[in-house]
């Protein structure tokens, strides 16, 4: 009897281990498939930790000499551009892991580093001169304080919204509408509630990853995401029924 438990166990724990060096060799094909997403977080996890080793104080000023703001650009432009690209307001770095791993991996495996690039590009400097140039008119017209323009802006997520705009051409009809929708739900409406530049800057960024139409010819669109939803629900369905499910026992 203690023969057959104790390779039993053995079983268990030469499965188990298998399963875990195909977990790791899958996520890390996955990641390799990526090089420039991964590398571009791995970046932003060592300037993280950077940044919290900074009382406040010290963030607020360290972050200030490469914020895209008003005075840095006009000083720096391509200084500030660069370095605002790899440091964060704060966020946490594993809330950009998931959202890399979704929205950038995905694009840089669909169109290839080089494309991926250029539309995060594009994405990046042209929301920021947009945003930009939109608080210069209004400090102008006396709609914002001057002191606005030292306002800190820095962060990766035009270039989020530039590269999850893109996405949509790589799903199937009819989903992309929705899918345009969803992000233009996202990005548009806080530029008419909240109006800030930031806000201005996002709702840019995913005009220009829609405007990237021509990088994604000759790649597949075959996001077909009817299947996919219909999975999901039919998972929640059996998931619902099976904690609706009354139990029985006995007392004793």
């Amino acid at each position: 009897m203690n023969v057959i438990v104790i390779e039993g166990w053995h079983t268990g724990v030469v499965s188990a281990s298998g399963s875990v060096r195909a977990a790791a060799a899958s996520a890390w094909r996955w990641i390799r498939s990526a090089p420039g997403t991964y590398v571009w977080l791995a970046a932003l996890g060592v300037t993280t930790a950077i940044q919290r080793r900074l009382t406040p104080e010290e963030a607020r000023v360290w972050l200030g000499h490469r914020s895209t703001n008003l005075d840095r650009l006009g000083d720096d432009p391509i200084r500030v551009l660069i370095g605002s690209a790899f440091w964060t307001d704060g966020g946490g770095w594993l809330v950009y892991a998931v959202l890399f791993s979704l929205v950038h991996a995905n694009a840089e495996r669909w169109l290839g580093t080089l494309r991926w690039l250029v539309v995060v590009v594009l994405a990046h400097v042209g929301a920021t001169y947009l945003s930009q140039g939109v608080l210069l008119w209004a400090i102008r017209h006396d709609r914002a304080p001057e002191r606005a323009a030292f306002a800190l802006d820095v962060g990766v997520s035009y270039g989020l919204a530039g590269v999850a705009a893109v996405l949509a051409y790589r799903v199937l009809l009819p989903w992309r509408v929705p899918y345009v929708l969803g992000v233009l739900a996202v990005c548009v409406p806080p530029v008419f509630l909240d109006r800030t530049f930031t806000d201005v800057g996002h709702a840019s960024a995913a005009l220009i990853g829609f405007a990237c139409y021509p990088l994604t010819r000759g790649r597949a669109r075959d996001w077909d995401l009817g299947p996919r939803l219909r999975d999901a629900c039919l998972r929640i369905r059996r998931r619902s029924r099976r904690s609706s499910r009354p139990t029985t026992g006995s007392n004793r």
